[in-house]
């Protein structure tokens, strides 16, 4: 049996997959999706159905490659790697600049400005696209204390991650796919993902007209492609 497990980045919940799941189920593929319970749905954290059958497939969105757990990202055959990063606050000015973005961020969770914060941060997501273009984003409707509390810890594991997860599958595929207008991941920590994968072990894709949602038709078409030839 063929299975993907899908892990959403900061602010994200489980919904954000759900064209893809589609897709991939039409195909005869086993999908689950991690939650990390920022909303009002509860915190769920999926494992390998058939460990050692078939391929299995991670994908990750952004921070969702520090949210996997050990035992899932060690049990992968392959990991797809969207806008993703080992270290999201690099050194020199562009790191400042974050540390002081993600410290203001951490400010206004729990304020007034709760929401409009988390407005401007889906905005800078879908870039170039318009916000429309996402899923409809329950936390924008309120955040209940605990996925609040969730919110903050995850931007402290932002400013404080530096190398790829614990566990890393050394021998597992991997497929990059980095968008040249993200406006949330720097140019520096996208390249320091490269040059922190084993050497040969992986494909990078890098996509001029995209950004940080990678949410596209396209790519999700580029994706399937790639995890046929797997």
């Amino acid at each position: 049996m063929n299975q993907v497990i899908a892990v959403h980045g900061w602010a994200g919940d489980a919904t954000v997959w759900r064209t893809w799941q589609r897709r991939f189920e039409h195909q005869g593929w086993h999908w689950q999706s991690f939650e990390r319970g920022y909303g009002t749905d509860e915190p769920h954290q999926p494992s390998w159905s058939q460990p050692n059958s078939g391929q299995r497939v991670v994908m990750a969105h952004s921070l969702g490659l520090h949210l996997i757990p050990s035992a899932v990202l060690s049990g992968a055959s392959a990991v797809v790697s969207l806008a993703c990063f080992s270290r999201f606050v690099p050194d020199g000015p562009a790191g400042r600049r974050l540390r002081t973005a993600l410290k203001a961020m951490a400010s206004k969770l729990g304020t007034a400005q709760e929401t409009g914060m988390l407005q401007t941060f889906l905005e800078r997501c879908a870039l170039p696209h318009p916000v429309t273009a996402l899923p409809a984003n329950p936390l924008l409707q309120g955040l209940a204390p605990p996925g609040r509390g969730r919110l903050q810890q995850d931007l402290v594991l932002l400013q404080h991650c530096s190398q790829l997860p614990a566990n890393w599958p050394e021998q597992a595929a991997v497929l990059v796919v980095q968008g040249e207008q993200d406006a949330i991941v720097c140019d520096q920590s996208r390249k320091g993902l490269l040059q922190d994968l084993p050497a040969g072990r992986f494909q990078q894709i890098s996509l001029p007209d995209e950004g940080h949602a990678l949410v596209t038709p396209s790519v999700l078409a580029l994706v399937e492609k790639w995890v046929e030839n797997v």
